[in-house]
């Protein structure tokens, strides 16, 4: 067990009491609520009451109200309204709340990353849980140190803080695209990367990076926007020395930035370069030729972060959930022209 934090600090939280104890959040709930026997073992139980104890935490009876449904309100931190995605992720999110009489509340970041304002006066009076996208982390600040139980979307399932963690299977999704292309006999890529700083992004790139090791692969970054990647696209695409065949985006937006760039310099697409995106929202299917790209199940990833969000609520142990993805092959994918 970890050493608890000298007295005279700020007022000890769940959260402090998982980490000195090495457990989730989940299970503190448990065993300071008297529900741990036949879910966690006498000497967890033990190790947690210790940790409480060595802390001088205790439970805020408030915060317990709660989190049994007194507000009946959860906080959906996403990192704008405007991306379809997210939009998604909130209808499946609030069909499971609405089916266990709980609203959702939107909290979106203003410039899409970066820190929000506090939308209450007293947020964690209002609330009874939060779901966060990692693409949002800096707008979690509000609740630092709060009671309040959070579950984490598309985030490292490492990381501190987090009752639980659901995730979609973005490695795998980022293999399909190179198995797809590489299928196709193309051996020299641009991966046009976003530029916003995301766990899950980071997992897409290294993805990449292993499945390609050994063919010629050139990164690029640019912000989420159709004009950024083109122009970003454009600026490489025309770059003295060999182009490359096949453009793996991080987003269907960038790669509708890419077939812009592309038609603009007397490229066409698949003949000249092939084109992949990531989402398969409703941009994949507006461009012409149609996106090749991974599905995210966008509605049941926001259905299965408030059914943890719920458990976690209900005191049930914690799960790490992971969704699958599928490849979408469509015709702006091709076979690599010849040298």
């Amino acid at each position: 067990m970890q050493t608890p934090e000298p007295p005279g600090g700020p007022r000890p939280t769940s959260r402090d009491v998982a980490r000195v104890a090495g457990v989730s959040q989940a299970t503190v709930s448990l065993v300071l609520g008297d529900k741990w026997r036949g879910r966690v073992s006498e000497r967890t139980a033990g190790t947690v009451r210790d940790a409480a104890r060595a802390l001088g935490y205790r439970p805020n009876l408030a915060a317990r109200n709660l989190r049994l449904g007194r507000t009946r309100t959860a906080l959906l931190v996403v990192p704008a309204l405007t991306n379809e995605f997210f939009a998604h992720v909130y209808t499946g999110a609030a069909a499971v709340a609405a089916d266990h009489g709980f609203g959702v509340v939107l909290y979106p970041s203003p410039d899409g990353v970066g820190p929000a304002r506090d939308p209450f006066a007293s947020a964690q009076a209002a609330l009874d849980g939060v779901l966060a996208s990692s693409m949002a982390t800096d707008a979690l600040e509000a609740f630092r140190g709060s009671d309040l139980p959070l579950v984490m979307l598309d985030s490292d399932p490492a990381g501190p803080g987090a009752a639980a963690h659901v995730n979609l299977d973005v490695a795998e999704g980022m293999r399909l695209v190179t198995a797809h292309l590489l299928a196709l006999g193309h051996r020299s890529f641009l991966h046009l990367a976003s530029a916003a700083p995301s766990w899950t992004f980071d997992v897409r790139a290294a993805a990449l990076a292993h499945a390609l090791a050994g063919a010629e692969v050139r990164t690029v970054r640019s912000p989420l926007t159709v004009a950024a990647a083109r122009e970003a696209a454009g600026a490489a695409l025309a770059a003295p020395g060999p182009r490359p065949t096949a453009v793996i985006c991080d987003d269907d937006i960038l790669a509708a930035g890419v077939c812009k760039a592309a038609w603009r310099l007397g490229l066409r697409v698949p003949e000249d370069l092939s084109v992949t995106g990531f989402d398969d929202m409703a941009l994949a299917t507006a461009v012409e030729p149609e996106l090749t790209t991974v599905r995210l199940p966008a509605e049941e990833f926001g259905r299965r972060g408030m059914e943890a969000l719920l458990a976690v609520l209900a005191g049930e142990p914690a799960r790490a959930d992971v969704l699958p993805v599928e490849l979408v092959p469509r015709g702006s994918t091709g076979p690599a022209p010849a040298v």
